[in-house]
């Protein structure tokens, strides 16, 4: 069995003491909003799943940038696939809320 440096013990160290953070913070934040009785449903998904809600947003952000790209050049390139296409990925943004 091989065993790992220190430096790859301290990074392995400092990224497990980086997530109970980041879970510590949301817990504190959570409770903050249950106390405060105002935990609405736009910042609970964010509360529970912090990294699930950033690359949420990111592949929201890179879909709607394909559709604003897509409709754009729709003009240039008459392509029937290509409006297929556009109109699929609008319509799972509009189901993704």
């Amino acid at each position: 069995m091989k065993y790992a440096n220190k430096k790859d013990m301290v990074n392995l160290i400092d990224k497990s003491a980086e997530e109970l953070h980041l879970k510590i913070n949301m817990h504190y934040h959570l409770m903050v909003a249950m106390l405060e009785q105002r935990p609405d449903n736009g910042n609970m998904k964010e509360l529970f799943l912090p990294s699930f809600y950033h690359k949420e947003s990111r592949l929201k952000e890179a879909i709607e940038e394909t559709i604003d790209v897509l409709e754009q050049t729709r003009r240039a390139f008459k392509s029937k696939k290509l409006e297929i296409l556009r109109k699929k990925l609008t319509q799972l943004l509009i189901k993704s809320g």
